[in-house]
């Protein structure tokens, strides 16, 4: 009844596969470590995991033996079982085994129907979903161990969690292994401290990042590109506080729909102010300080504007899942007739924004509402399959592929998604443009038209970076911190042999800073391979090796990240070629030899 019997190439196949295997490594680490109970055992992408309470502290040293146990049971080609049973049976099952984990699950659960799967001796309460048998179980791999609250309550135990991945073939399964060896390469959170970037401080709390001068330098370049396109394409930048009165957000409807992404309220003067999670309630509020006129729309209000969101310490992840964070902030008042074109303007932009940063690929989503809970959405049926459709014409004019997400709308209007795919194919969650029919009705938004009535304005929602925390995340994993020239924190770094080269360093500085290129010079007494591996190190596009010969010729030594060298290269050569570089945006040097 639930034995899959999907194409053994699909991604149905693969989670049930996964799924299966998550229970073959519960049965080996209880039999290995038998006072272990028993929780949850998912697939997700790209591989599942089991959440175990244990007194046995899991390390990366019991993976060898565990994975040996799974291959033992695998081998016995046992079929996976399902069966029907009452709530009664299945709690006189769990109880006699004191898996008081499977007991509480069974609470919430007590009027629907109920399965047990077991494979040989082991049985698992879950709806099902596995491979017809063991045997498919060859091919994977323990990855690492974590903890996790139960249920992500951190009032809860502390569980552990032990992840893994299962492929169908050796070679995906090295495929993948070989992926995530380059994705620890690139790491953000090692490579960002590491490169002198960004840090987040036990003092100060979870979640909150602190901006290095690098780090901050990289920012400005991303905030100021971003204004200036933004200004070009008929935006107007606006500015708005970091808390308001909790009646802003009743009307807003985030107090009934966002509630558990909110921080607890702030007391002033006996009045409750709440930490913004959202700009949108804000620009809104610009936008109903004056009476508008058609001849006024399309109003396009942009900010980078830092918001405040409530994530348990369990999901926060770097720059990835944060607290604190800056969204490039969009919102566009316009008429009925304008919002498709607002939209199509919205999608240029975001792929001008994937075409600057080196990023060839993406994928588009759209998300909807899922009409079986109306009671998550505000607006009516009508109101969703009309902004879905607006957005679906655009996309489909363009000729961009789509996938439709039903569900996955957010609670006041459906979104276009578009997902970039770095350099290592994996695939991040950018460009949001939203529909919104909601607020404009909440907030009794009005322009008065060509006729003179009045007239009710539509909304769209738009980021693009998604926030600066992110998408600074995905740059640094995407270049493994070797940013391209025109987003390099230092764009050259001038490393003398001796301390007689300090004078003409010091004037080479001087002149590339003129030229507009950020220049660091490295005057220590070190021997210059150690002061070039450092440099390397630092993932500094261009070093520039001055000694007593080439300050006798005028010319400069120039070195890139890549190893290439060039000698007897002349300083306004040197300084033209840079700015080039850097003016294109370009992703690699474009340095040949002269």
């Amino acid at each position: 009844m639930a034995i899959l019997s999907a194409d053994p190439g699909s991604r149905e196949a693969l989670d049930a596969l996964r799924h299966s295997c998550a229970h073959v490594m519960a049965q080996a680490v209880q039999e290995l470590f038998p006072e272990t109970k028993l929780t949850i055992g998912p697939a997700i992408e790209n591989g599942f995991y089991y959440d175990f309470d244990s007194p046995h502290r899991f390390t990366e040293e019991d993976f060898p033996a565990i994975e040996k146990r799974m291959r033992q049971i695998a081998e016995q080609n046992l079929p996976f079982v399902g069966r029907e049973v009452s709530y009664e049976e299945s709690k006189a099952f769990w109880s006699a085994r004191g898996e008081k984990f499977k007991l509480e699950i069974l609470e919430g659960f007590k009027d629907q129907k109920l399965t047990h799967y077991s494979h040989g001796s082991f049985t698992d309460l879950c709806r099902g979903g596995h491979a017809p048998d063991t045997r498919g179980i060859r091919h994977f791999k323990l990855l690492s161990v974590a903890g996790a609250y139960w249920r992500g309550d951190e009032k809860n135990p502390m569980l552990q969690r032990l992840y893994a991945t299962a492929w169908t073939t050796s070679e995906a399964l090295a495929s993948h292994l070989r992926l995530l060896e380059e994705a620890k390469k690139r790491d953000h959170r090692k490579l960002g401290p590491a490169l002198g970037l960004f840090s987040i401080e036990d003092l100060a709390g979870p979640g909150l990042i602190f901006w290095h001068p690098k780090g901050g330098r990289v920012r400005l370049i991303m905030e100021d590109w971003l204004k200036g396109e933004a200004l070009k394409r008929g935006y107007q930048m606006v500015y708005t506080p970091h808390i308001a009165n909790v009646d802003l957000w009743h009307t807003s409807g985030h107090t009934s729909f966002y509630r558990e992404n909110m921080f607890g309220a702030i007391e002033v003067e006996k009045a409750d102010y709440q930490l913004k999670p959202m700009n949108c309630p804000f620009h809104i509020l610009i936008y109903k300080n004056a009476l508008r006129s058609y001849k006024e729309l399309p109003l396009r209000f942009a900010e980078l504007g830092t918001v405040y969101r409530y994530e348990r310490s369990g999901v926060l992840h770097g720059l990835m899942r944060v607290r604190g964070f800056t969204q490039d902030d969009a919102h566009i008042f316009c008429a009925p007739d304008q919002i498709e074109s607002e939209i199509e303007g919205c999608v240029d932009f975001a792929l001008e924004v994937f075409k600057t940063y080196g990023f060839e690929q993406y994928a588009v989503e759209v998300s909807t509402w899922d009409p079986a809970k109306k009671a998550d959405y505000s607006g009516e049926a009508p109101d969703w399959e009309r902004a879905t459709g607006a957005l679906e014409a655009v996309l489909q004019r363009r000729g961009i592929p789509y996938k439709l997400c039903p569900g996955e709308a957010a609670f006041y209007g459906p979104k276009i998604d578009m997902k970039l795919i770095d350099a290592i194919g994996r695939a991040w969650q950018l460009s949001t443009v939203q529909f919104d029919f909601n607020l404009p009705k909440k907030f009794e938004l009005e322009f008065v038209g060509s006729d003179g009535a009045r007239h009710r304005p539509l909304m769209v929602h738009r980021a693009l970076y998604g926030s600066i925390e992110r998408f600074f995340g995905i740059l640094v994993e995407h270049y493994a911190g070797a940013f391209p020239l025109w987003l390099a924190p230092v764009q050259v770094k001038v490393l003398t042999l001796t301390d007689a080269q300090a004078g003409p360093a010091e004037a080479l500085k001087t002149a590339l800073e003129a030229a507009g290129l950020r220049v660091e010079l490295d005057l220590r007494p070190e021997k210059i391979g150690h002061k070039i591996r450092e440099a390397a190190l630092e993932k500094i596009p261009y070093m520039v090796v001055l000694g007593p010969k080439d300050v006798a010729a005028g010319t400069l030594a120039v070195r890139l990240r890549d190893g290439r060298q060039f000698a007897g290269v002349a300083p306004e050569d040197f300084a033209r070629r840079l700015v080039e570089e850097a003016a294109r945006r370009l992703s690699a040097p474009a340095w040949e030899a002269a």
